[in-house]
């Protein structure tokens, strides 16, 4: 995540309270899901939420995160 995205959402839980337990974007998968390929389409592409996971796991390797981190991805689900 770059460094400016997460500065803002840091921000925003602290703001609004936000317990570590609260879903920041309180939609499901399917809904996610939904979204992402409706994005990708508007700019005549084909997009999945795997195609983002696979994005930000390159963005953050790229930009030295050390790839035991990266491969972790996310430890909540």
């Amino acid at each position: 995540m770059p460094e400016q995205v997460a500065r803002r959402l840091s921000e925003y839980i602290t703001r609004n309270s936000l317990a570590s337990d609260t879903r920041v974007f309180p939609v499901c998968c399917s809904t996610a899901r939904t979204f992402i390929k409706k994005l990708g389409s508007k700019l005549q592409i084909v997009l999945s939420p795997y195609d983002l996971r696979r994005y930000s796991a390159t963005y953050a390797s790229r930009n030295g995160v050390p790839l035991e981190i990266v491969s972790k991805g996310d430890q909540n689900r």
